[in-house]
């Protein structure tokens, strides 16, 4: 019997994982990693309140979740001083990433990014036909000015920034990414990833009218409260952009267990402020440990850090295998001049101890 066959475009493209899971690797090395610094992940955890919430909702876990996200929606207008309008919840940015490239996209689009920046939106925008435009880095961070005029070379219809940055954990003041506005060509989007935006300094948040259409912000809840496992984030953007997310989202995409937790964790602060500086805590202890291996941190706004580790890209991948060999999953960049770093994330006091003891132990060895 015959197989049925695939479209045509996801036919022409090659089976692909942006990232290999640390559950994957567990499974190939037949081990737990004791140490997992490798994922961006919020090892502090989310608020005690967010979890109290979460298991009183799995109780009710039979129903399927508030299609609207209502009561989340409403609280993240009023903590954003926005109307419900500009705000949609969805499966985390990548989700909410691969809805805006079917939102906006047609087959044959020029979509413009940073050579080495987030694989999982060039994912998506692979999935839907449209042709990704690259820039390099400059300086360790991506280059607004370089974005901006290659999407005006190509007639850009998406320009993807992350302030801060992954991998690198750089970020640019806020003043810079919104002159970036006024360079994108006509009927051109910025899609300005703020994942990481709660570990940076205020300076870094553009003043950018919610109401202007041409820039959709997303945010998570995976990062600074802590619930990367729930999967769920939300963009921010003029409310008829928002509104045209509803013809294409899957409306119960988000459970109840997730809003129940997004809803307690956005109410209590008071963690998210411990979180912030046992994150800076550890941000200063990699550091720290790096310089003891001869190695730089570079300056992050972020919950990992990017270390140069003074050499090229085999050695660091070295030290990636090195220390997986003994229970530290770290993460590296996959692009030239970046790959020379190695990425740590920010995690409690007994991982990051197995970083300091394996690293030197694998540096020993070269």
């Amino acid at each position: 019997m015959r197989l049925p066959h695939f479209a045509p475009l996801p036919a022409s493209l090659p089976a692909t994982v942006p990232f290999v899971g640390p559950e994957t690797l567990e499974r190939q090395r037949g081990a737990a990693f004791p140490a997992r610094l490798g994922a961006n992940e919020n090892g502090f955890g989310p608020s005690p309140k967010a979890i109290e919430a979460m298991a009183q909702a799995a109780g009710e876990v039979w129903k399927y979740g508030d299609s609207t996200s209502h009561d989340l929606v409403h609280a993240l207008a009023a903590h954003h001083r926005v109307t419900p309008a500009h705000i949609l919840v969805g499966e985390g940015i990548d989700g909410l990433l691969g809805l805006t490239a079917r939102l906006m996209l047609a087959p044959g689009d020029a979509v413009v990014t940073s050579d080495g920046a987030y694989p999982t939106f060039n994912y998506h925008v692979a999935g839907f036909g449209g042709v990704l435009h690259k820039v390099p880095y400059r300086n360790d961070a991506e280059d607004p000015a370089a974005l901006t005029a290659m999407a005006r070379e190509v007639g850009a219809r998406l320009t993807y920034i992350a302030n801060p940055d992954n991998p690198m954990g750089s970020w640019h003041e806020g003043d810079v990414i919104a002159a970036m506005l006024d360079e994108l060509p006509p009927d051109s989007l910025l899609l300005l990833d703020e994942a990481y935006v709660e570990f940076a300094p205020d300076s870094a948040v553009p003043a950018i009218s919610h109401d202007d259409p041409r820039v959709l912000r997303f945010r998570t809840f995976s990062k600074a409260y802590g619930m990367a496992g729930a999967r769920i984030g939300y963009v921010i953007g003029h409310p008829d952009l928002i509104a045209g997310f509803e013809r294409i989202r899957n409306h119960f995409g988000v459970n109840r267990v997730a809003q129940a937790g997004a809803l307690a964790a956005l109410g209590d602060q008071d963690w998210l402020v411990q979180v912030q500086g046992r994150v800076a805590a550890a941000r200063n202890r990699i550091a720290a440990i790096a310089g003891e291996c001869g190695m730089t941190a570079l300056p992050s706004a972020t919950n990992f850090v990017a270390v140069d580790t003074g050499r090229d890209g085999s050695h660091a991948r070295a030290i990636v295998q090195g220390l997986a060999e003994r229970g530290v999953f770290i993460r590296m960049p996959g692009v030239a001049p970046l790959d020379r770093c190695i990425r740590v994330s920010c995690a409690p006091e007994i991982e990051l101890d197995l970083f300091a003891e394996g690293l030197p132990q694998v540096l020993s060895e070269f």
